[in-house]
């Protein structure tokens, strides 16, 4: 009798959730402050969440406009003197805008500043357009981007998890580009 009722503990464990699975991220209440590289939620509330034939769609038909928020490493404190630094190129999808380092937890002022007026850019002011705000694949700094963005009232907002890393899975042309010009901080 010792074995049926092992088998059913076993079952019953495997049945409850977040007990012998891994549950999915939730989405938090907030922005995500911190592990920025990491499972993002399947969802995003009152944001629609892309796959790449999705996003491809829309890209092709020109339908919405493409906001990548990648951070740019920053150069390194305590180069020697005389030390070449060249900024990292970035590959994203052909006609987006980039906005680096908007999409951390906590933002300050002029960053603040600087995304809404990269949205209003992307979006030539219509809180109604369509926006696909991504990154990299499991990197909250989308999810969170995407979030301030229904927070400024934009009323269209779609998230690309898998960011310029699905898109490049799919074989999908991407281009070099620079940031849009950003405050000094």
């Amino acid at each position: 009798m010792r074995r049926p009722l092992a088998a059913a503990l076993v079952v019953a464990a495997l049945a409850v959730p977040g007990s012998a699975q891994q549950q999915e991220p939730f989405e938090p209440e907030g922005y995500r402050a911190d592990n920025y590289r990491a499972p993002v939620p399947a969802t995003l509330a009152g944001a629609r969440v892309l796959n790449t034939v999705e996003a491809e769609a829309i890209w092709r038909a020109r339908s919405g406009a493409f906001v990548d928020v990648l951070p740019r490493p920053p150069k390194p404190k305590n180069l020697p003197a005389g030390t070449v630094w060249r900024d990292a190129p970035r590959k994203n999808i052909p006609g987006s805008i980039w906005l680096p380092d908007t999409g951390y937890g906590s933002l300050p002022p002029a960053m603040d500043d600087y995304l809404q007026r990269g949205l209003a850019q992307a979006s030539r002011g219509d809180k109604a357009a369509l926006l696909v705000i991504y990154c990299l694949a499991d990197c909250w700094m989308s999810w969170n981007a995407a979030k301030r963005a229904l927070a400024y009232g934009y009323s269209n907002i779609a998230w690309y998890p898998d960011g310029t890393d699905g898109w490049e899975r799919a074989k999908l042309p991407t281009e070099e580009v620079q940031p849009e010009p950003r405050p000094e901080q």
